[in-house]
């Protein structure tokens, strides 16, 4: 694996051998920052279920001001602080070594999105966990954590359809690369203007 663009470009990282992890595909990460474009400058991005921290490591590469890594398992957890230790990352990242849901209770705990950067999440659960999407998608769009307009990307089986809402989140993008897809939510300030929402 590589990083693609930013201050780490073309940097490679490690992963594990087997198929413990099933890392971001390059291009389909590539395709993931495209979209995003400058939205991740300055934001504060959450790599949700983070595996090797490739797609961390990549907006933080890219500019943002501050990069969670939430990963249960330690030996992944061992491999994003490897990665981080390899490109000489000594600030302006954190790894929560827990479960997804218990992470973000944990970030919302410590304050809300209030005067903060711009909150970008992204989640990988591994694809045939279909719960784990419910679950995290049913608490951030229930949360004050984050703020109005805050982005929450997903990636998963393309035979997997998520939700077109989901609380206070609205599906706004679906893009198909191969057997994955990436789909895009968007933070509105009330579930009744979902009807309304869509970019």
């Amino acid at each position: 694996m590589r990083i693609i663009a930013g201050k780490y470009r073309s940097r490679r990282l490690s992963s594990l051998k087997g198929l413990t992890l099933r890392p971001t595909s390059d291009r389909l990460r590539e395709t993931l920052f495209n979209v995003l474009g400058e939205l991740v400058i300055g934001s504060r991005f959450i790599d949700a279920f983070a595996g090797t921290g490739a797609v961390g490591i990549e907006a933080l590469s890219r500019g943002a001001c501050e990069v969670i890594f939430i990963e249960k398992h330690a030996s992944a957890v061992a491999l994003i602080k490897k990665n981080l230790e390899t490109l000489d990352v000594r600030t302006d990242t954190r790894v929560l070594a827990t479960d997804v849901l218990r992470g973000l209770q944990i970030l919302a705990e410590e304050g809300s999105a209030a005067g903060k950067p711009r909150e970008i999440l992204f989640l990988d659960p591994p694809y045939d966990n279909a719960a784990d999407y419910d679950r995290v998608l049913s608490f951030v769009g229930s949360s004050t954590f984050f703020s109005d307009g805050a982005v929450i990307i997903a990636e998963h089986r393309h035979k997997l359809d998520l939700s077109e809402a989901v609380e206070n989140l609205q599906r706004v993008r679906v893009l198909r690369q191969g057997d994955a897809s990436l789909s895009f939510y968007r933070r509105v300030k009330d579930s009744a203007e979902n009807s309304a929402g869509g970019q």
